[in-house]
């Protein structure tokens, strides 16, 4: 749920690794802290709040040293505070530790320990992580030994940093759960939980497997497996550019990944798709015998992720006539879903290190489904558990609220349905214009962000409301359901969405004279009883804005914001464009961290 950012190398560590925490902001924290080994001892500057507090601190400039870890914390034990900050130090300041994910045995670790005479300082689960190594240490005298025994006594996940007073020039890295990169460049290391933190010094990285650790010198790098035998690992090289992770002139990341729509829907079409072929997907093999025998579908991710799989599920359902269910994925682990062999089942993950869609994953496989993953994120944990994974291709996304990927997510779901109704010959004359519509939407993602203005000055009459409410029917729900957890994440305005049909059955009483109703109609067939549900509102006192792609000029309404027609299927990608930009230009009128949301992360790496 936070960021991890280590150094070893020629130059001095403090620049490197606050630089990379600056580049891992998005993925939202509560306090920062590095430790570099200087003339053999631990130095350690942490504060709360934001990395640039760091500067602040005395002393922090003058360190020379060229070994370092660095941490932003989102607080999971323990409240925000200097000092539970990371990073952590054993109780005699030999040895220390980052670290993300849960320990869930901290306490039981904890207990042990004192009666050992270590003395603990903090709140946190991962303070037990230094002193166990220095328990440890005691007996190995061997950093990556005692790390390793550490490890082994841990219930829960984790991705740590360690580095020592005793081994100087060395660090040991772990990890379980949760992510973590190498990148090398010339005689320079860096680690970083995620790509964007060091993607400016090199594009040549290591992706650490689950259960692996890692001894990293000057002069070497070693892998290792959970039983400390030497493994060999592949270097990746990442094509993201470093422009790709930096604001480009944009005022904000999410402004700016709003505007990269059509370029990240254009590389997720790639070559999968042209017009007068059959769709290809060559990282899946799946055939039409197998297609043929499975009885369901199951769609599973959380948040945003999720919202695209509600979307696809429409898709799936009228192109393959097969059942297709979109479950949360921290509901679907624990209720021991109904599934089995003739189950395809499908995880959608933006990092592709969400914990509880991994969990569901894991679930899927042992009750013998077949398992696609959907990341945007090369060798992420999802992408080695499932047995197919496909890409989309959004670019990093740093922006904690999610646009690009969103809509990479619903482009790319789409694109898995025309596949498999292709492989089932179900090539009907629906897939074929399905197919020509997808081709076009890159331009009419374009011709969408002429509506921006209208909707800034929406912003500036809604920003300081208490309540907001979207409405839709079929496919359009939906969409309101993504707008609502758009306006609600990054303004913090109580937003609801409900099925427009069902206003009668209860939602209609909280509608009072004032209050601002949106409703999208994107459906021909629904638009009529649509229009009615937004009259139900209208004559209740509330303040209705429409979005849609039809001609509404004769239902007067006060404020229609015109998106480009598209197939019903697709619709969702162009509807949802206003309200993001809605959100994001309503936060701007609060004056808030659009990037950064207070109590969100990037990366769900915990339940």
């Amino acid at each position: 749920m936070c960021g991890i950012v280590g150094y070893i190398g020629k130059n001095k560590a403090n620049q490197i690794l606050i630089n990379g925490l600056l580049k891992l902001e998005y993925r939202g924290y509560d306090s920062a802290g590095i430790a570099v080994i200087e003339d053999k001892n631990i130095i350690c500057k942490k504060d709360i709040g934001r990395v640039s507090n760091l500067y602040k601190l005395e002393g922090i400039n003058d360190l020379t040293g060229t070994i370092g870890i660095a941490h932003t914390r989102w607080a999971t034990h323990g409240k925000p505070s200097k000092i539970n900050a990371h990073p952590h130090l054993d109780a005699f300041n030999t040895f220390a530790v980052v670290h993300n994910g849960i320990i869930e045995n901290y306490n039981e670790l904890k207990e042990d320990l004192i009666s050992k005479g270590y003395k603990f300082y903090t709140q946190t689960d991962s303070e037990v992580i230094p002193n166990l190594i220095s328990y440890y240490y005691k007996e190995e005298k061997d950093l990556l030994k005692a790390v390793n025994r550490a490890c082994k006594d841990l219930k829960g996940s984790y991705a740590i940093e360690v580095i020592s007073k005793e081994e100087p020039d060395k660090i040991v890295v772990a990890r379980k759960d949760s992510p973590m990169v190498i990148g090398i460049a010339d005689d320079e290391k860096f680690i970083a939980s995620d790509i964007p933190a060091v993607l400016e010094y090199t594009k040549d990285f290591y992706l650490l497997a689950d259960g692996q650790f890692v001894e990293l010198t000057r002069d070497s790098i070693k892998f290792y497996d959970e039983n400390l035998n030497e493994v060999e690992n592949k270097i990746e090289t990442i094509e993201w550019s470093e422009t790709a992770s930096s604001k480009c002139g944009y005022e904000d990341y999410m402004l700016k990944e709003i505007y990269e729509q059509p370029k990240a829907i254009r590389e997720t079409i790639g070559s999968r798709l042209n017009e007068n072929e059959k769709c290809q997907f060559d990282d899946i093999e799946i055939d039409k015998e197998y297609l043929k025998s499975i009885t369901q579908i199951r769609i599973v991710a959380c948040g945003t992720a999720m919202y695209a799989g509600l979307v696809a599920k429409n898709t799936f359902e009228k192109l393959l006539s097969i059942n297709t269910e979109v479950e949360v994925a921290s509901e679907f682990r624990y209720r021991d879903p109904l599934i089995d062999q003739r189950t395809l089942a499908i995880f959608v993950s933006q990092s592709g290190e969400t914990a509880d869609t991994i969990a569901a994953l894991k679930l899927a496989k042992k009750k013998g489904c077949k398992t696609i993953s959907i990341s945007n994120v090369l060798g992420s944990s999802i992408t080695r558990e499932a047995d197919y994974t496909i890409y989309t291709h959004a670019g990093p996304e740093i922006a904690v609220a999610s646009t690009k990927a969103y809509t990479s997510q619903v482009v790319l779901l789409e694109l898995l349905a025309i596949y498999f109704a292709e492989v089932l010959e179900k090539d009907s004359e629906e897939v074929k214009t399905l197919k020509r519509d997808i081709l076009e939407l890159p331009k009419k993602v374009e011709d969408t962000f002429k509506v921006a203005d209208e909707i800034k000055e929406l912003a500036k009459q809604i920003y300081e409301q208490k309540d907001v409410f979207f409405i839709g029917r079929g496919i359009d729900y939906t969409t309101t359901r993504e707008a609502a957890l758009k306006l609600k994440e990054i303004s913090y305005i109580h937003a609801d969405a409900y099925q427009a049909g069902e206003l009668k059955h209860g939602p209609i009483a909280l509608i009072e004279n004032g209050i601002t109703v949106i409703g999208i109609i994107s459906d021909k067939k629904l638009l009529k009883k649509s229009v009615s549900n937004l009259q139900e509102v209208i004559t209740r006192g509330a303040n209705v804005v429409v979005v849609t792609d039809k001609n509404l000029s004769k239902y007067n309404f006060k404020k229609v914001i015109k998106v480009p027609e598209t197939n019903r299927l697709i619709s969702p990608i162009l509807t949802v464009i206003p309200l993001q930009l809605l959100a994001y230009y309503v936060a701007k009128e609060k004056k808030l961290d659009v990037d950064k949301p207070r109590n969100l992360a990037k990366s769900v790496t915990v339940e």
